[in-house]
């Protein structure tokens, strides 16, 4: 176990996510879990990169701090998106 190590992969991984961007295409109308109606055709776009560096998701989203890691908590997936979320999750976590 090196929590160290793993805060600052993981700090790394915040603020360079390998997907800065990211695209769907809504197949058929759907809702999201917040109620936004989502039509089919519609393109949902989200942008990693931004997500790790907003103050509403990160407190001092700008520094460098693996110790934010440390109290081993799990972060939400749709939060911390570096390794996709829900059914897309990536397969090694």
């Amino acid at each position: 176990r090196m929590p160290y190590l793993t805060g600052c992969v993981k700090e790394t991984l915040r603020l360079h996510p390998s997907v800065s961007r990211d695209v769907k295409i809504a197949v058929n109308n759907d809702v999201l879990p917040d109620g936004t109606i989502v039509p089919g055709g519609a393109a949902v776009i989200w942008l990693p990169w931004v997500m790790g560096r907003m103050e509403s998701l990160w407190p001092s989203a700008l520094s460098f701090d693996p110790t934010r890691w440390a109290d081993g908590k799990p972060v939400s997936q749709f939060k911390f998106i570096a390794f996709n979320a829900g059914p897309r999750l990536c397969l090694g976590m």
